[in-house]
């Protein structure tokens, strides 16, 4: 089974409601949440972090969306090791939103804060995640700089990024 990190934007794509979504990015994040669904692995945070995020932009029952759907079942999930590795992740004692699995790169400096735990929980995992993405920008940003640091992010939407 293949191991993925979910950053928060590809369920809340596939759900279909954000107005600067592609119908087509709206497919392509529907499809892989199947995929995982049916036979992947979801990486997680044993501190919650990932979760609560999860909970504060998607409905734990399951209802309206694709994406809905999936947070339905990651919460159902959570504690299957089947289905998720929770992974421990150490933030800084002055930094909370930064953590020391994030990679010490100065390129990676402006990287947005509430997103580096998803970055700190790929490099914490035995698995060798990749982070999947559609829409946000700040990945596509630091794409060469991840890479480099040994971060796998997938871009399901990378036309939302063509200049």
């Amino acid at each position: 089974m293949s191991a993925y990190v979910i950053e928060t934007n590809v369920p809340v794509a596939a759900n279909g409601f954000a107005d600067h979504v592609s119908s087509a990015c709206v497919v392509k994040c529907l499809r892989c949440l199947e995929r995982i669904h049916a036979s992947g692995i979801v990486v997680l945070d044993d501190g919650g972090r990932i979760l609560g995020e999860y909970t504060r932009h998607l409905n734990r029952s399951g209802q309206p969306g694709a994406g809905d759907f999936f947070m339905k079942w990651i919460w159902l999930n959570q504690s299957v090791p089947e289905r998720c590795e929770q992974v421990r992740i150490t933030p800084l004692v002055n930094d909370p939103e930064n953590f020391s699995e994030f990679p010490t790169d100065s390129r990676l400096e402006s990287f947005d804060r509430s997103d580096r735990k998803f970055v700190a929980v790929a490099k914490a995992s035995q698995k060798r995640p990749a982070i999947l993405n559609a829409t946000d920008t700040d990945w596509w940003d630091h794409r060469v700089a991840l890479a480099e640091n040994g971060v796998v992010v997938e871009f399901l939407c990378p036309d939302q990024f063509r200049e």
